[in-house]
């Protein structure tokens, strides 16, 4: 019998209900959670509205990150809520400046072993300590704060043997692009992928964050790493060693799917606008004129990273016209940037410095002028998600960004005439519990009342599919259309916890049109939206379910959808469907209007459900489980586990 693969053996250790069977549905025991703070309002709403008292899971933890650009009093509420929330629900609390939550949750819980859902998709980052992490929408974070298992469909598991060692110039983030230059960003979907091999052991643990981390744009469930002695040594240098074990695969475990990367050769990579799948070596984009040059964020988040570059720009400052725009991860990480004098250099060099924080990543400054190319070590480049519309932002490693700003133009690293600063994570860095609050004991103690701004109104209750629906489609969309173009960020950051004013965002990059157009239908029974293959890629964010359900989106149908938003979709009660085959998809995008009948009555007896487009019968199909059909006629999660609490009661 052959041996288990790290992440088996992860998901056997959790399972708590179904079989670890690929694509089977499987319910998962989650022993920490994290929130991050623009959808961290909704969780705490809905955790209010599902009558739950304490966080089950601990540490559960709500990270200010995102939403840190106070132009005016939104923001501030914000913090203020989230704070208050935390409170009242026994969560620990990081401040704004501690900065962003994966690596920061990585130095003060990581635990090698554990498992933990986040609402954010790149929580998968986590996995580089050899953590069970998923990212899942915030409704599903909700029901693991209030002690439900997690729900998912159990993934294949992708071994990746990494072999050799990386050149000079090529670092950790060329293994993550590769992966996506040969799979695309829907190629591990449903997959975990498992690092392994002896090319691992070249890699230390914020290597090892940084390819976990963009996993998630491969689609990917979570990626997992041994956890080893560099594991042990990023830990030991937090003062964390006690929590270190050592975790690997079996020897003759065998993978559901298998490939190879030879980290020797590899070269500098670079993904083109506006995709991150969009990736080609750097020497097909050199000679490309340079406005900004942005490093930082969870997709390049170590100290090393930081200090190589101030290296790189050691007595070389930044040309002419060049904005670079240092992001700092972790309060931690700046402190270790200002003792080691790598700050200064990166002053010295014009570096602009900004709050620990995600900021520029999701569009929360550093927004660069238009139609101006942007070289960003950050995770995504979707259109628009800098901040700019019909931006031009290329996605490269932090040796790259930091050559081209010298430059002025998009250079390879390797031409500089300059030794490779290569730079190793401190044995020690500074302690940075400034700002991290931990939960206070709340037995025999009123519990506190969480602080309610205009801007944080509670939500509306959501009705259940009916079993009939006649309804438009208002809005046909094509391939890979990601949540950042149903629900943006940026300037729309500071009204996400507020459902009501969030409504007037939605679809602006394709139909600014369409919350008007909605608005107009939603009490005639709703509408119906139609788009193509990997629908709602990208980012967790719950909203771009939640809000569309609000404004009356009932249906959606797409030729296939990214994981994490097909589950947000379900969980807020609107229906997935898939055109049965190709004739019916091409029918649905000239638009008109769907007719159901029978809906639970169908969706129970099997795959395939019938409706009508216009006049003629049209074929479409789902992969909804028994648990899933419920929650739709239930109306979505919430109203299940107010139901669950209110029959508990009853028994009681």
């Amino acid at each position: 019998m052959a041996g288990k693969t790290l992440s088996a053996r992860l998901i056997e250790d959790h399972l708590v209900e179904g079989r670890a069977r690929a694509g089977e549905e499987i319910a998962l025991r989650m022993d920490q959670a994290l929130l991050q703070d623009i959808l961290g309002t909704l969780v705490m709403l809905e955790l209010e509205a599902m009558g739950v008292e304490r966080a089950v899971p601990q540490p559960t933890v709500q990270y200010i990150d995102h939403d840190l650009v106070q132009q005016g009093p939104l923001t501030a509420d914000a913090h203020r809520f989230l704070k208050s929330a935390c409170e009242r629900f026994g969560i620990w609390y990081s401040g704004p400046g501690n900065g962003i939550s994966h690596p920061v949750h990585m130095e003060h819980f990581g635990v090698p072993g554990q498992s933990l859902v986040g609402s954010d998709s790149h929580t998968t980052a986590a996995g580089s300590l050899g953590m069970l992490a998923i990212g899942a929408g915030g409704i599903e974070v909700a029901l693991a704060i209030a002690g439900e298992p997690l729900v998912l469909q159990m993934p294949r598991i992708w071994g990746v043997e990494l072999t050799g060692h990386l050149p000079e110039w090529v670092s950790a983030r060329d293994v993550a692009l590769e992966l996506l230059r040969r799979h695309g960003v829907a190629g591990a979907k449903n997959c975990i992928l498992e690092f392994y091999g002896p090319g691992v052991a070249s890699l230390s643990a914020m290597d090892r964050h940084i390819i976990a981390n963009m996993g998630t744009e491969m689609g990917a469930t979570t990626s997992v790493f041994p956890s080893d002695d560099n594991t042990r040594r990023f830990l030991a240098a937090r003062g964390r060693e006690t929590v270190w074990q050592p975790l690997c695969a079996d020897s003759d475990c065998v993978y559901d799917l298998h490939e190879q990367i030879d980290l020797s050769a590899l070269e500098p990579l670079i993904a083109l606008p506006s995709s991150p799948g969009n990736v080609v070596p750097v020497t097909e984009a050199v000679g490309a004129p340079v406005y900004q040059s942005y490093i930082g964020s969870s997709g390049c988040p170590g100290y090393s990273e930081f200090a190589t570059v101030a290296g790189i720009l050691d007595d070389r400052p930044s040309a002419e016209g060049v904005s670079l725009d240092i992001n700092p991860s972790t309060r931690q990480v700046l402190g270790a940037m200002i003792e080691s004098g790598a700050l200064a250099r990166l002053i010295q060099a014009g570096a602009r410095i900004h709050q620990a924080g995600c900021n520029g990543c999701i569009g929360m400054g550093q927004a660069p002028a238009q139609g101006q190319n942007s070289l960003r070590t950050v995770p995504r480049n979707f259109p628009g998600r800098s901040g700019t519309p019909e931006d031009s932002v290329f996605l490269c490693s932090a040796e790259t960004a930091a050559a081209s700003a010298i430059t002025g133009t998009i250079t390879d690293p390797r031409t500089l005439d300059i030794a490779y600063p290569r730079v190793a994570e401190p044995d020690r860095l500074p302690a940075a519990d400034a700002g991290l609050k931990a939960p206070a004991g709340l037995r025999g103690a009123a519990r506190p009342e969480l602080a309610i701004s205009d801007n944080t109104p509670p939500l509306p209750a959501l009705q259940p599919l009916p079993d009939s629906l006649d309804v438009p489609i208002l809005l046909t969309v094509g391939d890979d259309i990601s949540t950042d173009d149903i629900m943006p960020a940026g300037t729309a950051i500071p009204y996400w916890c507020n459902v009501h004013a969030s409504a007037r965002f939605l679809f602006a990059p394709i139909d600014a049109g369409y919350p008007e157009k909605a608005a107009d239908v939603v009490d005639a029974g709703g509408h119906a939206i139609v788009g193509g293959d990997n629908y709602g890629q990208g980012s967790s964010r719950e909203n771009a379910a939640l809000v569309p359900a609000l404004q009356g989106l009932k249906i959606v149908v797409a030729r296939s959808f990214a994981r994490l938003h097909w589950q947000n979709l379900v969980c807020f009660g609107v229906l997935p469907l898939s055109p049965a085959d190709e004739t019916a998809a091409r029918r649905l995008e000239a638009g008109g209007r769907l007719r159901f009948d029978d809906i639970h009555g169908q969706l129970a007896a099997g795959n395939t459900v019938s409706a009508h487009l216009d006049d003629d019968p049209i074929a479409l199909v789902h992969e909804l489980t028994d648990r899933q059909r419920e929650l739709l006629r239930m109306g979505g999660v919430i109203n299940r586990i107010k139901q669950q609490r209110i029959e508990a009661d009853g028994a009681a």
